[in-house]
């Protein structure tokens, strides 16, 4: 599976990437692949405060809807509305079109307690066996 080292990750399976100020983030490649087929995405209010940890999007596949967590507490300033009409970009490009929204951090500290891709790996492998 590719992890992307350019990346940070939280053990809830979504990854983070700093953009300037703000923090972009999506779903996994391993998450993507657990969920299959993604038909429905809900992503959260423009403006809508987050903690880190806490649910904020809801992604829906043929198999279950399972909730998407923020990687870090802040503001929602951006979300992808290209998912709405296209839920499938999830699977197909999880890093890349398929990313969900963009926050600006409230709390400095939060962005160091991700998972780097190596540690996001061996947790998956832990969680395997």
């Amino acid at each position: 599976m590719n992890f992307p080292k350019t990346l940070k990750y939280a053990k809830t399976h979504e990854w983070a990437r700093r953009e300037g100020s703000s923090v972009v983030a999506g779903l996994s490649e391993y998450a993507q692949k657990e969920l299959s087929d993604v038909v429905y995405v809900e992503l959260p209010a423009i403006g809508r405060e987050v903690k880190q940890g806490q649910p904020c999007a809801v992604v829906e596949s043929v198999k279950a809807a399972f909730d998407v967590y923020a990687p870090v507490s802040g503001k929602i300033v951006k979300v992808n509305k290209t998912l709405e009409a296209n839920p499938s970009l999830v699977n197909t490009d999880s890093y890349g079109e398929g990313w969900f929204f963009e926050i600006d951090p409230s709390t400095s500290g939060e962005w160091d307690s991700l998972l780097d891709s190596g540690t996001y790996e061996s947790v998956l492998q832990e969680s395997a066996h």
